[in-house]
Parts: structure tokens; sequence; C-alpha cells
């Protein structure tokens, strides 16, 4: 029997962490390893829309989308009913064994959606580290170049290779090194944090003179960026950044790769986040939003140089699960039936809009920034500029504890990411907005 809708509003019936999830907590440290860490001290047990609803029935509202994956909304109902529909007639072949439509509905719906006119292919993987490892592989063989560039606050995934391609060192590096070779970092357009302004074209200019002289022109078989930073800050670059870098690699027969992994499927009101730089990239990442929860991720590229890997070459035993490409065409349907680009480009009016008020009474802000329903603020020290994660830690404690899932993120920890889903509420979106601007007054 199906369950009755998940009420979309927020509703404490304990403190959190409750007894139930306490419980659970304890079972988790027996059981789970201590290197497993969570952002929340509550286990869910439904989630829907804009809500998670842990098993001491508490509803909390969601600002994280479970790190922007659920970006149609938890259980959203064109997902559910796809994938249930694939449960009922199997789970899995493996499509390098006995392949199956699904997995050639999905390569075809990329090829539509994805930026460019020019033809193109798609292999499916499981997660973002793995397709960003793999489009590094495509970028090696179609080049026959071995260096990889990418950038300051950059994060790829936690595999080796994609651990090296990673700027961070805690908690995604330290002590799990040594690491794979041939990584360059470059320095990165992160307009409120350069030393002066500097335009994208300029900020472009210096991190391939960078690359020119410390890695060689000859030798960069991919450049890998993300079109607007997760991890590292939810960093925008400067207009003409994108463009040029692109430009650069185009010239020198090296590969340009947007790591569109948390900023693609419409998170910022395009379907990629590339989009609003003009730029078509040779090759393009998505995971996280792709199946509304499924594990799944590709690499989609232009026909000629995802072709170029000899037969074989990619692959893996779950990639591509046919209950994960049936939510994925689901999450394409819902999409477009449901209008989530335009909603999501309501949802940064709302998000800018409402922390820039904030901004302009508290100097702690230094910046806001951020496309579509992928916003943050990031908090400093207002006398001298410097990063204050303290802050941003405390503040998102308090929406914590208040029932509002809210996620830190930067190289210095100093910032808080707001990553609905797109069908949240207008009012569930003011009530979580409200209480985090609560937690910033009582942290004065």
């Amino acid at each position: 029997m199906p369950l009755p809708p998940l009420d979309q509003t927020r509703h404490l019936v304990t403190a959190l962490p409750g007894p139930r999830s306490l419980a659970l907590m304890r079972r988790k440290h027996a059981a789970v390893s201590a290197g497993v860490g969570t952002t929340m001290p509550v286990f869910a047990a439904r989630a829907e829309g804009g809500i998670v609803e842990d098993v001491d029935g508490n509803r909390l509202i969601d600002l994280g989308s479970g790190i922007a994956v659920t970006t149609v909304g938890s259980s959203a109902p064109r997902v559910v009913d796809a994938v249930t529909q694939q449960l009922e007639a199997f789970t899995h072949t493996c499509f390098m064994v006995t392949p199956y439509e699904g997995y050639v509905a999905v390569a075809e719906q990329l090829a539509r959606i994805t930026p460019g006119g020019h033809e193109k292919r798609t292999a499916l993987f499981n997660s973002g580290s793995e397709a960003v490892e793999n489009a590094v592989k495509i970028a090696r063989a179609r080049t026959g170049r071995d260096a990889v560039v990418v950038f300051d606050h950059a994060y790829h995934g936690r595999t080796n290779l994609t651990m090296a391609m990673t700027a961070k060192t805690m908690p995604y590096k330290k002590g799990f090194g040594p690491f794979a070779g041939e990584v360059y970092r470059a320095p990165m357009s992160y307009p409120f944090r350069d030393a002066e302004e500097i335009d994208g074209k300029l900020a472009a200019a210096r991190a391939i003179s960078m690359i020119e002289a410390q890695v060689g022109t000859d030798q960069v078989a991919a450049l890998v960026i993300e079109p607007v930073q997760g991890e590292g800050g939810f960093i925008v670059p400067a207009p003409g950044f994108l463009a040029a870098l692109a430009e650069w690699c185009t010239a020198n027969g090296a590969l340009f790769v947007a790591d569109e992994v948390q900023s693609g499927f419409g998170r910022t009101g395009t379907w990629f986040a590339v989009e609003h730089d003009g730029v078509v990239p040779d090759l393009l990442v998505s995971a996280k939003g792709i199946a509304g929860g499924l594990p799944l991720s590709a690499v989609t590229g232009r026909a000629d140089i995802m072709d170029s890997v000899h037969t074989g070459g990619l692959g893996g035993t779950y990639g591509g699960n046919p209950l994960a490409c049936a939510a994925a065409l689901a999450v394409i349907d819902t999409i477009e039936a449901d209008g989530l680009l335009e909603r999501a480009r309501r949802l940064e009016e709302t998000l800018i809009g409402r922390l820039r008020r904030l901004q302009q009474s508290d100097p702690r802000i230094g910046d806001v920034r951020g496309r579509g329903a992928m916003v943050a603020a990031e908090f400093v020290d207002p006398a001298t500029g410097e990063p204050d994660g303290a802050l941003a830690k405390a503040v998102a404690a308090h929406a914590q504890a208040r029932g509002v899932i809210t996620l830190t993120c930067g190289t210095w920890g100093n910032v808080i990411r707001f990553l609905p889903p797109l069908p949240i509420s207008d009012e569930l979106l003011d009530e979580a907005l409200t209480i985090v601007a609560e937690g910033l007054e009582q942290a004065r």
C-alpha cells in the first residue's frame, strides 16, 4: 500500500537528535567505519519533496538535496514510478553482457540536452569520481598526452586519481597518498578572493601562463574544471574565464572537460552550468542530480573523441544500471514537464536577494554568489576579510538544531551552501532562510 503524502512542513517533536536516532547512532559507531562521518545527527525514515522525516517523526527542511542529488525532489513521482516498473522487469544484466534499451535511451537524451549540436557519444558509470576518472582516460587515449590540469579549490572525487585532482587536503586527501602523477594545478578565477580586481580573460591568461611554463603546452591531455566549483565554495569564475580556457584548449590540442557533477542537471537554471558562459566542452561529466537519488554518472562528448577508445576500454559491472537509467529518464522528463529550469532561476532570485539583504546589515557575510539553486554565503572576519570557518559552522549548527539541513563547504570551511530541491515551496525556503538568519544573529 502506498504511503500517504509527507506533509511539507517543518515539525519537531523531539530535540535533535531524538531517542531513536541516538540509538541508531550508537549502532552506527559500533558497526560503521569511523572514517564515514555524517552532517546531521539524525537518521532518515522518509523523504519527499523538500522535507526529510527522521526516525523520531521530526520533519526537516532540506537545503542540501543529498549534496545536489535530489534536484527534482525526494521521491519524485515519475522517478518512483519508472524505477518500480523497471524493478518488476529486471534489476541487472550488465550492459556489457546483455545490453538493454534504457542505457541507450539515456545516452540519446544526454546527446540532446548537453551543450553543442555536434554528434555525441556517452558512457555511463556509477559515481562522479568514476566518471571524472574515465574522462581523463578518454582524454589521454585521444591525445596521446599525460598531463591533466585542474584548478585551485577544485573537488573532483575520492579515488586515487581524483584525490590528486582535488585541492583540499582535509578531509579528502590527508594520509591517503601517494597520489597519481601528472596532475597539475592552476590558479582559479575567484572574484571575491583575487588580490586585485581581475576580469575573466586576464585570470585565464594568468592560468595559461602557468600551464605553458610549468607543464608544457604539448603535454596537456585535458583541462578539467567545474564551471561552478562545488566543495571549493560555490565559486563562480569571472565572465570570460571559461571561454578563454576553452579557446586555449582548442588551439593547443588539449580537451576541455567540464566537471558538472554538482552543477549539472538543472541545478543552475540551465541544463548545465557551462552554458552560462557559452562554452561547449569536448567532454562533459554528469552525476548527482542525473538520476534522482540512484547511483549513475556519465561522460558525454564529441563522437570522435569518445569513439577513440578501444572496445572494452570503458565500462564497469554496474555502470548504467537499468534502475538508475529508468530514474534518469524520469528526471529529464520531470525537469522539462514541471518547468524546473525556470524554477531554479526563480530560486536564485529568492536566495541571492535574501542573503544579500542580510549581507547589507552584517559585514560578516563577505560574499554572496551562485547560480540557480546553487548559492552560497561566505563568512569572514569583517576587520580583516580572513575566512571565518567557526562562524559558518555555528550558523549551520543552529539551523540543523532547528530542523534545517544545511551544508558547509569551501577551502577554509567558511561557506554555507544552499542546494534546495527545485520543487521546494516558497514558504519552506523562506522559513529555512529565516532560521539561518537567526543563527547568524545568535552567533554575534
